[in-house]
């Protein structure tokens, strides 16, 4: 309360013109005569929420040169968890969108006081991350590898550093540590007030004690904004409302579901030390220890995420203001615990205050921003999940490049609101979720985890089938699938318990399936991938199909197209397969969390016309998908029709009787470079198909398989899958995919412009496979993905998909590189000479190994398995 009411105090008499409009407000909002200071009809913008976030994006959208701006909060800005945040700047996240907006946070908070002249506390303490283990000392490697290739400084350092750079520290059971030197401290609550001082004099209305009370929608677009004060026309709309989002999402007649629920979060203020802790004292994680450590006027805050946290307000909206929770020290007990233990001489110390205040969280542990796939113009920024102090600055600067541009100046698809849809908003789903991922904070999360709450939800007809057979589960965007099948006799336990960054549990299973799939037959049941079909009532599929996708689609009915969906900079928002059932009906395959994104890009692009109608029936059809060279004596025996190359070609597509069942339609296509067919099965004959193939497919070796299979077959073909290797800022010409563009399909379609550029002109990035050349797949770190690649000893990328090549017996990493003029810094365009003659290593967590970089896959010489120091790497040629 006292930094708070201290920040209202200074921030407040700084700013006279500031407290008179105030004060006219709240006179306004209780007289019923017309104030000029009242809220303006319309506006371009308005923002709800005056913490962190929405005084964030305000600075930012004043600073690209929007003028019509209005922030709303309905209490004082920097009440919400803004004003409990605890301070730290910590630039040490593990995936790379975080670390960019962390790192640009920081940036700006530094140089903030100075821009404002308000007071933000900032200081740059460093931080020291611990690990009590050998495998969270290996999590602190990757991090800091990506770190040092950003430029920030980082270190791997010893207990004894430890211990010279924080004396307090208990050292004895510690096997290193990662240490930020420009990780700093603020407080939250002035850096929101800087932010919004900036954002007033660059002419941003800012009301306090305005409520929102829904926004209206005409049209699937935002018009307006309902408050207690009265209404504001709009274009644009951004909640920023932090716990209270998912009710304001819900608060109007049409819904944005914003997964987002809050726990209690504990922490604890001491009074100073006897010899007062020095202000630039680094910051301590412990995450081992669940706890974080930080100075505090001489003493010390210290807090963490407990295994049993306290999910709350489960029922809805809470008080206008956040207030300090009731006190809970039976609950708080085992973090104090482990305070003492980490620093032994605060035994003595007198303690202030334990602090409970409310913090969002959201399914995944990653925020959440963006447009709503429902609503143009509704922008979300919210569920910072305890690090919005971090994350503010550069969260801020993205929404606000979205909003005034179109979209963000980086690839932001991990934290999308469109990765979620509206499974994810139950208030039970997120109740239970939350109280998973709060522990999760700190748990040690290697390669492949899964989450355990809110687990069979979307699930396929044949889940009860597989599940009795050993399949292991993983889920994607609510969908149960099969990460491999535990053959009988195995441990069962250990295999699901097996957490490692080396070479797991499972090799020998996935090798036994991909090994099936190379000489028999296997199935993987894919029924989660995302499936549309788009008709008409003359050519008006066809036409705008052809516009919003860079091949030709204009192909003889029967016939299956591989395709992007690009935006004007020519970028993937979507990588799929489109089959012509008829001559104005399509069947459009994608991946499977391009559920809710690829339906909000079409609708927002296709015509509103009722001759055009789009429809999803991702629901309506079980995928088969059958690997192998043995998957067309299956098929032909089972549906009595010839299914050879010369009766049913590649990238083909006929509806068929498979057993009793008709309407299936089968595809010559497999997802992995492997001979077969996927079979699309209406849901009511799923299971009978199913027993049918694999009751025919037993005297030819049969097999059911899982993703990780189908994983490691895609990756040493070469094969690259949106949202792991294609995102928004990639180009077919950058991936090696000219093939699924058709430059000269006599109409224009989206990004084409970019396309001829870049075939002219050539690429500044390029999709690169290696081939680890000195790694020890027994012994050595594996590679997983987002491993820095470097060229000749310079960083010149990062990977973006690993996996190990049964075939080659090697590891396989696939991942962009970018050339930059070792002078000026300057990005050039990378030549397939640049690639050839290079140098490559791939650094695993500070270790480098050699890699051959190649730009095409092997070809079919390297179809049997051979040994390693046999394998010529030089015999690529394109598929």
């Amino acid at each position: 309360m006292f930094l708070r009411l201290l920040s209202d105090i200074q921030w407040r008499a700084a700013h006279p013109k500031w407290r008179r409009m105030t004060g006219s407000q709240r006179s306004a909002s209780t007289s019923a005569e017309p104030h000029p200071l009242s809220l303006p009809a319309q506006a371009q913008v308005v923002i709800c929420g005056g913490g962190i976030m929405g005084t964030s994006v305000a600075y930012h959208l004043s600073k690209m040169g929007f003028k019509d701006i209005v922030l709303l909060e309905q209490g004082r800005l920097a009440a919400g968890t803004t004003r409990f945040c605890a301070g730290i700047v910590s630039t040490a996240r593990p995936m790379s969108i975080e670390l960019k907006m962390a790192h640009y946070s920081n940036k700006l908070y530094q140089q903030l006081e100075q821009e404002t002249g308000v007071q933000t506390g900032y200081m740059k303490t460093g931080s020291i991350s611990l690990a009590q283990t050998q495998d969270r000392l290996i999590s602190l490697k990757r991090i800091a590898s990506s770190l040092n290739v950003m430029g920030i400084p980082c270190e791997i350092i010893s207990p004894k550093k430890v211990s010279q750079l924080h004396p307090l520290i208990n050292i004895h059971d510690l096997v290193g540590a990662m240490y930020v030197p420009e990780d700093a401290l603020v407080s939250s609550a002035n850096v929101s007030l800087a932010l919004a001082t900036a954002a007033s004099r660059n002419g941003v209305q800012i009301h306090e004690r305005t409520s929102v009370s829904h926004v209206t929608i005409q049209k699937g677009r935002v018009t307006g904004v309902e408050t207690d004060r009265g209404r504001i026309q709009c274009e644009f709309f951004v909640n920023c409302a932090g716990q209270w989002a998912y009710e304001l999402g819900h608060s109007g007649e049409e819904p944005v579901h914003i997964p987002v629920h809050a726990c209690e979060h504990f922490y604890l203020l001491t009074h100073p030390l006897q010899e007062p802790l020095s202000s630039s004292l680094p910051t301590v994680v412990d995450p081992d220890g669940r706890i974080y450590i930080r100075n505090w006027q001489g003493g010390i805050l210290s807090g963490g995420f407990e295994k049993n946290p306290k999910p709350l307000f489960t029922e809805g909206r809470n008080q206008l203001e956040i207030q300090n929770l009731q006190e809970d020290w039976d609950h708080f007990g085992p973090l104090l615990s482990a305070l003492l233990r980490r620093m032994p001489g605060l035994e003595a110390l007198q303690i202030m205050q334990l602090v409970n205040c409310p913090e969002s969280f959201t399914p995944d542990m990653r925020c959440i921003m963006g447009e709503s796939p429902t609503a143009r113009g509704y922008f979300v920024l919210a569920g910072m999940n305890s690090a919005g102090i971090s994350y503010g600055g550069g969260a801020g600067k993205y929404l606000a490049e979205w909003i005034v541009n179109g979209y963000p100046s980086e690839n932001v698809w991990p934290l999308d609101l469109k990765r979620f849809g509206t499974l994810q908003s139950s208030r039970t789903f997120l109740r239970h979720r939350v109280m998973e991922v709060m522990p999760l904070m700190y748990d040690l999360k290697v390669p492949r985890w899964d989450f355990q709450t809110g687990r069979q939800l979307r699930t396929s007809p044949l889940y009860d089938r597989l599940d009795a057979q050993g399949a292991r589960w993983m889920e994607k965007h609510g969908f149960e699938r099969v990460k491999y099948f535990v053959p009988p006799g195995s441990d069962l336990l250990d295999l699901d318990h097996s957490k490692t960054f080396y070479k797991p549990d499972w090799f020998d299973i996935v090798g036994a399936e991909v090994k099936c799939c190379k000489e028999a037959v296997c199935v993987i049941d894919m029924s989660s991938f995302t499936k549309f079909e788009i008709s008409s009532t003359g050519d008006q599929a066809l036409e705008n199909l052809q516009y919003l996708f860079s091949n030709d689609l204009d192909v003889p009915v029967g016939h299956v197209v591989h395709t992007g969906m690009l935006n004007e900079k020519g970028g993937y928002e979507n990588d799929c397969s489109i089959a012509r059932l008829s001559k104005r009906s399509f069947f459009m395959i994608s991946p499977t969390d391009q559920q809710v994104h690829c339906w909000a890009w079409l609708k927002n692009h296709l015509p509103d016309d009722s001759n055009l109608v789009l429809e999803d029936v991702t629901w309506k059809y079980t995928a088969l998908n059958l690997i192998g060279p043995r998957a067309v004596d299956v098929l032909s025996e089972l549906s009595y029709a010839p299914m050879t190359a010369e009766h049913f070609p590649s990238l083909f597509c006929k509806e068929m009787s498979v057993g009793y069942a008709n309407g299936i339609r089968v595809m010559s296509i497999t997802h992995t470079g492997e001979p077969g067919f996927v079979l699309y099965i209406p849901i009511e004959y799923a299971l009978h198909v199913y027993n049918e193939v694999m009751n025919m497919g037993q005297k030819y070796g049969i097999r059911n398989a899982g993703y990780y299979a189908l994983r490691s077959l895609r990756i040493e073909k070469f094969f690259a899958f949106w949202g792991q290797d294609l995102d928004a800022f990639t180009t077919p010409m950058e991936c090696g995919r000219e093939f699924q563009v058709k430059l000269d399909k006599g109409m224009e379609f989206l990004g084409q412009e970019v396309l001829l550029e870049q075939k002219q002109n050539g690429v500044y990035k390029r999709f690169t496979m290696f081939i680890l050349e000195d790694h020890d797949t027994d012994m050595d770190l594996w590679p997983w993905w987002g491993e820095p690649i470097f060229r000749n000893g310079r960083y010149v990328g990062k990977t973006t998909s690993s996996a190990y090549s049964y075939t080659l017996e090697r590891h396989v990493c696939l991942g962009f590189v970018h050339h930059f003029d070792e002078q000026t810094g300057e990005e050039l365009v990378v030549t397939t000479d640049f690639i050839n003659q290079g140098e490559f290593e791939i650094d695993i967590a500070g270790q480098r190994f050699q890699a051959k970089a190649k730009l095409y896959p092997f070809s079919s010489l390297f179809a049997q398995r051979r040994r390693k120091d046999d394998v010529e790497l030089s015999g690529y040629q394109r598929e």
